[in-house]
């Protein structure tokens, strides 16, 4: 039983590395890609948005359903419909034929994220062992976020971008099998219950095109229509019998105030990741590979953090104090970097604030995790894990679109390394301001004093794993500064 259910959390992190590989490892190609496809300049960030979009606006309905018909088979579905267009984008030979395997990415990517987090929290129902899961989960994203340019770089520069897809196939076919095999079986709470199609409708229609504004913001008209979509979701939800997004969910301060600081940290996280390799890339003129390593003491010291003193750190001061340090530490870093020089050392100015926002990550990404999944039940515990995860890729795609524009607004133009540095020092700015944010919201809406992770779950049934109920999303973007 012991040894099942560890297991089972091996399977899931796994699936979930794949997805968080799959965002960052594209974004070093896309510069090939765009030669080898014949995208244009303007057409080329849909590579990305069209993921973007397909996740981010399915998780809602997609964690509901797996309330609904099973976790599990809502997350074999989609490492089964993930592989599949992973093999279609690596056979790409146009670009419609890439955005559009991208979008069915981007899909499956939702239906494995939408479950993922509420099965583990559902699986691990002693506090001590759950700050350890949870921190092991958070690790994988840390790695997988960093280890994707690392990757990205070296099939690129070695041996050619269709590999960046391909590497997928092998991982989610292993991952499904043993899935299958190990995962127990969930009945779900079965489709008379409802999926509120109306609600679904409005909420996947709002959030899609609140990300494709967020991507492109001179389509402002999206992110006004993404509103009143959104506006029509919560009139809806409040009159639903069965609602997608039962709102005494949101009545929860701790999940409210979770997935609000997270959304604004996860946004400073991407867009300082993507900033960086750009920095190191356009600035200090390393290559692909080379910016991605430069990160690895960023994933290094948060796998020290999240894995080794995260859980003992929470059993004895709880996840709200753990938070409030890290997101503190975040923001440091991210304001030691607004001073910058053009022509920076690695070993003084970079590597010192890197290790500072790992731990500063290691502390974080755990303690948001079990504070987000603090109330999850068995009947929606879907829902929370898919509210989770769209707060980690709207957050995600707005400190992209944020960061990278101001960068792109200051240096105007320019291709020094003094006006490049200069965009990179606003968007750092811009960065810790979105810290500085998530700090203040911490402190207010969570309540001091709660147990890690909430009150534990009912204990699984001895004999088999009990499995109920997401950034990584932490996806790349195209250079555009």
């Amino acid at each position: 039983m012991f040894r099942s259910r560890w297991l089972a959390l091996v399977i899931l992190c796994t699936a979930s590395l794949m997805i968080i590989l799959d965002g960052t490892i594209v974004t070093v190609a896309l510069p090939t890609i765009q030669t080898d496809l014949g995208f244009s300049s303007g057409s080329l960030s849909w590579v990305m948005t069209s993921y973007q979009i397909a996740f981010g606006g399915l998780l809602l309905l997609s964690g509901r359903l797996g309330d609904l018909v099973g976790r599990k088979r809502m997350f074999l579905a989609g490492i089964a419909l993930f592989v599949l267009a992973s093999l279609a984008c690596g056979l790409a030979a146009s670009p419609a034929m890439l955005i559009t395997a991208r979008f069915v990415q981007g899909i499956g990517a939702a239906m494995v994220a939408a479950v993922t987090l509420g099965m583990i929290v559902r699986l691990f129902g002693q506090p001590a062992e759950r700050n350890r899961a949870i921190g092991g989960f958070a690790f994988t994203g840390a790695v997988g976020a960093s280890a994707g340019l690392v990757i990205g770089g070296l099939l690129v520069q070695y041996a050619n971008w269709h590999w960046i897809f391909f590497v997928n196939l092998p991982v989610g076919l292993l991952t499904g099998i043993a899935g299958w095999r190990v995962l127990a079986a969930d009945e779900g709470i079965g489709l008379r219950a409802g999926a509120d199609v109306l609600g679904a409708a409005l909420a996947t229609a709002g959030v899609m095109l609140g990300v494709f504004a967020i991507a492109d913001p001179a389509d402002w008209w999206a992110g006004l229509i993404a509103l009143a979509l959104l506006a029509g979701f919560a009139a809806r939800e409040a009159t639903a019998r069965t609602p997608l997004l039962p709102l005494r969910v949101l009545a929860s301060r701790n999940v409210a105030g979770a997935n609000l600081a997270q959304l604004l940290v996860i946004g400073a996280a991407i867009g300082f990741q993507v900033t960086v390799t750009l920095y190191m890339q356009r600035a200090l003129g390393y290559g692909p590979a080379a910016s991605g390593l430069g990160l690895l003491p960023t994933a290094a010291v948060i796998a020290a953090v999240s894995l080794g003193l995260s859980a003992r750190l929470t059993s004895r001061f709880g996840s709200r104090k753990l938070l409030l340090s890290g997101l503190v530490m975040i923001a440091a870093a991210l304001a030691a970097l607004t001073q910058i020089p053009a022509h920076a050392q690695y070993v003084t100015w970079l590597l010192p604030a890197l290790v500072l926002f790992g731990a500063g990550g290691g502390l974080t990404l755990p303690a948001v995790a079990a504070l987000g999944m603090a109330d999850a039940t068995d009947t929606d515990a879907g829902v929370i894990s898919g509210m989770f995860n769209t707060a980690q890729q709207v957050g995600g795609a707005l400190g992209l679109a944020l960061l990278t524009s101001l960068a792109a607004w200051r240096t105007g133009g320019g291709s020094s390394a003094q006006a490049l540095t200069s965009g990179y020092h606003l968007a750092f700015a811009a960065g810790t301001g979105l810290a500085a944010a998530s700090v203040v919201v911490a402190a207010v809406a969570l309540r001091p004093g709660r147990p890690a992770g909430g009150q534990p779950p009912a204990a699984p049934v001895a004999g088999h794993v009990d499995l109920v109920g997401a950034a990584d999303a932490a996806k790349g973007a195209p250079p555009v500064a």
